[in-house]
């Protein structure tokens, strides 16, 4: 019977700018029973990581905030009262740009890493050279979803590992050829992590165990439709 492990790593101290996240990773591991294995997958929450690279600005007031969201934007695409759904440099397309006052100190808030791949790319790299294991790593973010209530954990930065699952020109189950069917893996990946991490328990690290995935180097950047493809904007 398949399963999937889903890990929560406890004992991430709170990140301050130039923190090196795989270090926090790797001690906050040697303090628990828990080891990274191959065929392992890390999952990091976004906040963290832009912790690390300094990505937190003053938001003391509304204005203030209003104007970090004007910075972040590359676009407007609507408004609605206090919400802004923007379109960020990265091309992902998100409330009020990706800044955010959650789980942060009062008048200030966090903005998305600048370039969240290279970030993910970072992270595997130096847990590579301290371990010996090639371990795909995920940056997470929680998105909405347009036309359906409630938010969900996506994948916004991905390093080692193929960021879809392709199933077109495969039989389905009934031996009929699949033509569309692309698994967006790394955003599944993400959601899942997000159940063991919770919003409000300072779990911002998870494992995910037992998933079948692809080596590569796709990007998460990879997942944004192209506007020519894109029936709704």
């Amino acid at each position: 019977m398949k399963s999937i492990e889903v890990i929560a790593v406890p004992g991430i101290p709170e990140i301050e700018p130039g923190d090196q996240i795989a270090d926090s990773i790797l001690q906050a591991l040697e303090q628990s029973p828990i080891e990274l294995t191959r065929g392992d997958l890390l999952v990091v929450t976004h906040k963290i990581v832009s912790k690390a690279e300094g990505r937190v600005v003053d938001s003391g007031d509304d204005a203030t905030y209003r104007a970090a969201v004007e910075e972040e934007a590359q676009a407007i695409l609507r408004r609605r009262g206090d919400l802004t759904i923007a379109r960020t440099h990265h091309g992902f397309i998100c409330a009020n740009a990706g800044v955010d006052r959650s789980n942060v100190p009062s008048g200030r808030a966090v903005l998305l890493p600048l370039n969240p791949d290279r970030s993910a790319h970072s992270i595997r790299m130096q847990l590579r050279r301290a371990t010996g294991i090639d371990v795909p790593v995920i940056i997470s973010d929680t998105f909405g979803r347009p036309w359906r209530r409630g938010q969900t954990d996506i994948a916004i930065g991905v390093s080692g590992m193929e960021a879809i699952a392709d199933f077109k020109g495969k039989p389905d189950g009934n031996g009929r050829i699949m033509e569309a069917t692309e698994i967006a893996i790394i955003d599944e990946i993400a959601s899942a992590a997000d159940l063991v991490m919770g919003k409000a328990d300072h779990i911002p690290v998870a494992i995910v165990r037992g998933v079948a995935w692809e080596p590569g180097e796709a990007r998460a950047i990879d997942l944004v439709r192209p506007p020519g493809e894109d029936l709704f904007r």
